[in-house]
């Protein structure tokens, strides 16, 4: 059943599973003996490569140490593409491998996800599975999944995000699943591992914490084991974003955005997400952009869209950002928090409209060099009618929109879409 299906007839909600974690500095040390425990003999570890860095060869090597055997797939993208997962299936299969490890963000782990689901359907194609629980085998690989980033919180939710490229290369297609059955057997959370996480990627997956956080404050779905996760995560993003982004080796920043994206996740998990995801979700479909980059730019628009429908949440959120809200009005407050969101945006230096974001923006993706021809068209984003009418459609279909606080419509979205394109965010608070 649908989220929109749902919440029509029936006042049940559900709570969905977390993984045991382990979080906290020198925990990603601990991956060997856990593996063995977990009862892992031969590993396939899948990894975007975390170019530049020994993060993948130091935890390989580690887990060798304890006397386990790895297969490395290190071609995971980002915005993972279907062949992406196929490819890790067919690896996985060919040496007869027993379980998974994913070191990375949101991308390695999302790929994992759709991996182990396939093995456990004996390799049906990923796409197959978009959609609510669609996976009918609970037994699934045993999966340890090791964050880089504090961003997405793949690692303990039940969502993964996949580009379908089998769909037309004028209309592609990047589809939400949520699966109780994918969730990992163990996430580990080790704010050291974040040192090497570049400024502007540090930047962008917080945004896409902050996201995390908000959506399922103002969603309709209104899920109270949720609201108290989400709004200590907008207040953890808030104190340590800056610190993260501009001094990469602050512990205490590293430590409170990993809090603060584990957390996140968590609200989300059950409490649901809105269009600032479907936006993203959208744009990188047609440009692979970076999804946290896409949330950031989308973030500031969909939070004035809301804000009339549930202004005291928003209100919450403004003092939750550190604004002295005594005397203010709950719209005041509200514009408030807008304002403090477009503050730091600005503070952490990531584009404001997607016109502004280029190629360079987003260089680690493989843009083109896929089996597909999807981006080779995609060096800059054009922002035209065009444009913003088959992204707005694209956000129509997403998973994730149902759970928006207000109403969507293509008449109601279009307007937000063409602002993330080319408005400027002083508009906003004008």
């Amino acid at each position: 059943m649908q989220v929109d299906e749902l919440l029509k007839p029936f006042p049940i909600k559900e709570f969905h599973p977390f993984p045991r974690a382990l979080l906290g500095p020198g925990c990603h040390e601990l991956i060997g003996p856990e593996a063995l425990k977990l009862g892992f003999k031969k590993t396939l570890v899948m990894t975007s490569g975390l170019r530049g860095s020994n993060v993948v060869n130091k935890i390989v090597e580690s887990m060798k140490y304890h006397g386990l055997d790895v297969v490395v797939y290190d071609k995971v993208e980002s915005n993972p593409k279907d062949y992406n997962v196929m490819d890790a299936v067919g690896l996985y299969q060919q040496n007869s491998c027993d379980s998974f490890v994913s070191i990375g963000g949101g991308s390695s782990h999302d790929a994992c996800k759709g991996a182990r689901v396939s093995v456990a359907h004996d390799g049906r194609n990923i796409n197959e599975f978009e959609g609510f629980n669609k996976s009918e085998n609970p037994k699934n690989p045993p999966h340890i999944a090791v964050s880089t980033t504090a961003g997405t919180g793949s690692e303990t939710s039940w969502a993964y995000v996949i580009t379908d490229t089998t769909t037309d290369p004028d209309n592609p297609h990047k589809f939400v699943a949520f699966d109780d059955y994918c969730v990992t057997s163990l996430a580990i959370d080790d704010p050291v591992l974040y040192y090497d996480c570049p400024i502007d990627y540090t930047a962008q997956c917080g945004f896409d914490v902050l996201a995390h956080a908000s959506e399922p404050y103002v969603s309709r779905l209104n899920f109270e084991p949720s609201l108290g996760n989400a709004l200590h995560a907008v207040k953890l993003t808030a104190k340590h974003l800056r610190a993260a982004v501009w001094n990469g080796q602050d512990l205490a920043g590293r430590e409170g955005m990993m809090y603060a994206q584990y957390i996140a996740a968590q609200a989300f998990n059950s409490g649901g997400l809105g269009i600032v995801h479907s936006i993203s979700h959208a744009v990188s479909a047609f440009y692979d952009t970076h999804h946290g980059l896409n949330n950031a730019i989308a973030l500031p628009r969909v939070w004035a869209f809301n804000m009339p429908v549930c202004y005291d949440r928003f209100a919450d959120m403004a003092e939750a950002m550190g604004v002295d809200t005594h005397g203010m009005t709950k719209v005041a407050a509200a514009e408030a928090a807008l304002a403090a969101a477009i503050r730091l945006l600005r503070d952490v230096g990531i584009p404001e409209r997607f016109v502004d974001v280029t190629k360079d923006s987003y260089s680690k993706n493989r843009l083109g060099t896929g089996p597909t021809k999807f981006y080779e068209n995609a060096s800059v984003i054009n922002g035209d009618d065009a444009d913003v009418d088959r992204i707005t459609s694209h956000v129509l279909g997403d998973a994730c929109t149902p759970g928006n606080p207000k109403e969507c419509t293509f008449e109601t979205v279009r307007p937000v879409v063409a602002h993330c394109m080319t408005g400027d965010l002083d508009d906003l608070l004008s």
